[in-house]
């Protein structure tokens, strides 16, 4: 259990307090006086210890918990003593990532591996080379008519799925290169777009080179880091998986994540008159959706448009031996970190949480029923802990943009590393950054996942004493607040810092905010990692026992 809020002089949580802004003159007298300067004139704060070595070229899209012998779908992370203990070097000719919106349209060749998936898809016409750039025409994906049609389609089939309204948070399963989600974004869609890693592609790559919020995930034996109720949608075209083997356990896993009342979208492999045996896996799923209690909305050619109930009356309504059975009563649906997949349909809460969220854009500040299920203290004050984060991240957030010319940064790909209510990213938001966040929420707190996409944001479950699934050179910015110091006596300081420097993009800024103990320590591993490195007292004054801490990773 873990208590958190703002505290009133009688004792009371409250949402009513001030927070310093940063005085830009003061933090440049403090940078001249206390931590001298570079070449360019800048404070570096000097490290006492060497610098870490560059990894060998070869591991220049190293993933440890992916790239090894063991295999490729299920994570195997390296054993304890043989993690990633250098820099990840970056591609000859790296470049500085193309902005957004212009990247969702065009990056640079030399910033991918050049695999085969890259070759591939561009004899498809999916990616054209030209010049020193990989091109992504949207008229020439896996939608016959380009992406845009095709959204549009999904639209007239079923009016109700309302983008940017009803339907805030997506999930596309083998994401190709991304870009259903990449145009959802046009219409206030966050769509976490999701793939396998293999040897033959780099689509993931492709993706957040794009500006796209991609990561691994695969449908194996494991649960997916995402909690129950998570997608208002969950789309998945000629995505190559068999939903109806093994009982169907797959398709119980895309039901667990989906919101009570949202859709499943299925772009099934077109099938012809000649082609007869390909009718029963369609019949198989038709099957199999209905014992789900799923509504066949719309089927129009190759497209299938299902909707999961509101509650569990049909369920219920099912007899005894009709399979898959509802899930004991005992099973928590949002504990997600290394369980396995069970043959069982979810129940959904009786008293309505998930189901009842608010449109967007209403749902970002509008604090959730399922705030009231996280295993956590303060249970009568978890609304006021809820605005006060808000109201200080804003606050924050305010102050860097003064501070540090953060509307200079052109952020995009941004990582929360403790993102506990989703504070931070909704600041970014209501700053009008035209960015996502991939909100972490680590397994040794309170599991507030599911307030976060209640929210309308992206998240997922980590351990940070494991590398994260992610290429490297994902993130623009990395941001930690409080998270070392809860951490540190499970995991490795420096092989933490050493993962934030494998999964920064050069050019990219670290803000790890955090007590002065923690933060002393790692000044001189950041100086090691060769990051250009600064310290401030934090906003609440130089008697605080917190300081901010920022680095940055030059190209």
């Amino acid at each position: 259990m873990e208590r958190t809020g703002i505290v009133d002089e009688n004792g009371a949580m409250t949402n009513e307090f001030v927070v310093g802004e940063f005085d830009e003159e003061v933090i440049d007298s403090v940078v001249d006086e206390k931590n001298g300067s570079d070449e360019n004139g800048g404070g570096v704060l000097r490290g006492k210890i060497g610098k870490f070595k560059v990894c060998d070229e070869s591991m220049r899209d190293y993933i440890p918990c992916l790239d090894n012998m063991e295999g490729r779908l299920e994570r195997h992370c390296p054993p304890k003593g043989k993690g990633l203990d250098c820099l990840v070097p970056w591609p000859k000719g790296y470049k500085l990532r193309i902005t957004w919106p212009k990247s969702r349209d065009e990056i640079w060749l030399s910033n991918v591996a050049r695999t085969p998936f890259a070759k591939g898809k561009a004899g498809n016409k999916w990616v054209v080379r030209k010049g020193d750039k990989y091109i992504f025409p949207g008229d020439r994906t896996q939608f016959a008519q380009g992406v845009n049609q095709y959204l549009d389609q999904i639209s007239k089939m079923v009016p109700e799925i309302a983008f940017g309204q009803r339907t805030r948070v997506v999930m596309d399963i083998s994401c190709g290169i991304a870009s259903f989600g990449a145009y959802l974004m046009d219409r206030n869609v966050s769509t976490l777009s999701i793939a396998t890693k293999d040897v033959h592609n780099n689509q993931i790559q492709f993706a957040l080179e794009r500006g796209v919020p991609a990561m691994f995930a695969a449908f194996t034996t494991h649960r997916l880091l995402y909690p129950s109720q998570a997608f208002d949608m969950i789309h998945c075209s000629r995505c190559s998986i068999n939903w109806t083997r093994d009982d169907g356990i797959l398709l119980l896993e895309v039901n667990r994540m989906l919101r009570a009342g949202g859709y499943f979208i299925w772009a099934a492999e077109p099938v012809h008159k000649h082609e007869e045996n390909l009718f029963a896996p369609l019949k198989e799923m038709e099957d199999l959706t209905r014992r789900l209690c799923w509504e066949l909305l719309k089927k129009e050619s190759d497209i299938y448009i299902w909707r999961k109930p509101l509650n569990n009356s049909c369920y219920l309504s099912h007899a005894p031996a009709v399979q898959p059975s509802l899930c004991s009563a005992g099973d928590d649906p949002d504990n997600v970190w290394n369980v396995n997949l069970t043959k069982c349909i979810t129940q959904l809460p009786e008293n309505g949480y998930g189901a009842n969220v608010t449109a967007w854009p209403a749902r970002l500040h509008s604090p959730p029923d399922r705030l009231f299920s996280i295993k956590m203290d303060a249970e009568l004050s978890r609304r006021e802990i809820y605005r006060a984060e808000s109201n200080f991240w804003y606050t924050v957030i305010k102050g860097y943009i003064g501070a540090f010319r953060w509307e200079t940064l052109n952020l995009r790909n941004v990582l929360d590393m403790r993102a506990v209510y989703g504070g931070f990213a909704a600041a970014l938001h209501d700053f009008n950054f035209d960015c996502w966040v991939m909100n972490v929420v680590p397994v040794s707190g309170p599991n507030t996942l599911p307030v976060l996409y209640d929210r309308g944001f992206i998240g997922v479950m980590h351990d940070w004493c494991e590398p994260f699934d992610t290429y490297p050179r994902t993130y623009d910015l990395v941001h930690a607040a409080a998270l070392f110091s809860v951490e540190k006596n499970r995991c490795n300081v420096t092989t933490i810092m050493l993962e934030i420097d494998r999964i920064l993009r050069p050019g990219g800024r670290v803000y790890i905010r955090d007590t002065t103990p923690v933060i002393e320590e790692l000044v001189e591993i950041a100086q090691a990692l060769g990051w250009v490195s600064f310290k401030y007292d934090s906003s609440e004054g130089p008697h605080s026992n917190w300081k901010l801490l920022i680095g940055e990773k030059r190209l």
